[in-house]
């Protein structure tokens, strides 16, 4: 099973670029904020929407389906690859940057990279760097906190099968307990554009669900699939006024920025151009995405 035909090789003439894949729409909150952050850079974006969404498929599906897609991004001209996918970030993306990278790299014939988005967001969370380990690590040690903090995690079924967040929490920061609520449907409900009224009773059941569980509100919450930011104000509308909600976005933005400080070998174009590309239907997307892109949205196909 591929996301789509990918060419061994970069056309001649391709644009060069960042890109930014999804299993759909969710990873325009990401792609959104990138375009903002990096205004002259050249992105294109790839939705799997032939597959989406991830958060129900097994594993290996998850790994193939990423790859093809990152494969016909760097086809396409990509030279980083950001996974604006947590489903596919958790499953996918070790075995990516270990196994098939460098392969990617002589094949393509310059210098390629997938990242994700779970490490600036659990940095984002801890408010810790990723190389911090809380029982080797003195730097941070007088900055923990006497009371235990409650992270609520909302996210799909395959992340929350993962347990990337407690694992990657819990070496940080034993004062910080997760409490994860899968949402089952709800990624595929927003992909399909399913009525607002509809998606504010699922998101308030599983909102009250996570309450249930911790016997209290959480003190903040991840939206830990980037589906999920699309209607982010259901959420606020569910839990409490004023709980914070980690932004994945400008989490993921910052890292980005810092990591092409460290990087300048990968070609990212300088011409501001934006394409869209999808395994599934071409053309324009429901109106709530659009709303959210702020104009409207037209996909080619991949």
């Amino acid at each position: 099973m591929t996301a789509g035909p990918a060419r061994p090789a970069r056309d001649e003439g391709a644009l060069m670029a960042i890109g930014v894949f999804d299993s759909g729409v969710g990873g325009l909150t990401i792609h959104r904020t990138l375009t903002r952050r990096f205004p002259g850079r050249n992105f294109l974006y790839l939705a799997d929407q032939k597959h989406a969404p991830y958060g129900g498929l097994k594993g290996e599906e998850i790994v193939d389906l990423t790859r093809a897609g990152c494969e016909r991004l760097f086809a396409e001209g990509a030279s980083v690859v950001v996974l604006a996918c947590n489903t596919a970030s958790a499953i996918a993306l070790r075995r990516l940057q270990q196994t098939w990278v460098p392969e990617a790299a002589r094949t393509f014939g310059r210098p390629v990279n997938v990242l994700g988005i779970i490490v600036p967001t659990i940095e984002a969370a801890t408010g810790l760097p990723w190389t911090y380990a809380r029982e080797t690590d003195d730097r941070f040690r007088d900055e923990r906190k006497s009371a235990v903090e409650v992270l609520g995690l909302f996210c799909t079924q395959a992340t929350a099968h993962s347990r990337v967040y407690e694992i990657e929490i819990d070496k940080r920061r034993e004062d910080l307990a997760v409490f994860t609520e899968p949402c089952p449907g709800l990624a595929g409900q927003i992909e399909a554009g399913v009525d607002e009224d509809a998606l504010r009773t699922t998101v308030r059941d599983h909102v009250d669900a996570l309450r249930r569980r911790i016997g209290r509100w959480p003190d903040k919450v991840i939206l830990g699939c980037t589906h999920y930011g699309i209607v982010a104000h259901l959420f606020a509308e569910a839990l409490p006024e004023g709980t914070p909600v980690i932004g994945q976005p400008d989490a993921v933005a910052d890292a980005l920025d810092r990591y092409f400080a460290r990087h300048p070998e990968y070609a990212l174009g300088d011409q501001g151009r934006l394409r869209f590309l999808t395994t599934g239907s071409p053309g324009g997307q429901s109106e709530r995405v659009e709303r959210f892109w702020g104009e409207p949205l037209t996909f080619e196909k991949a």
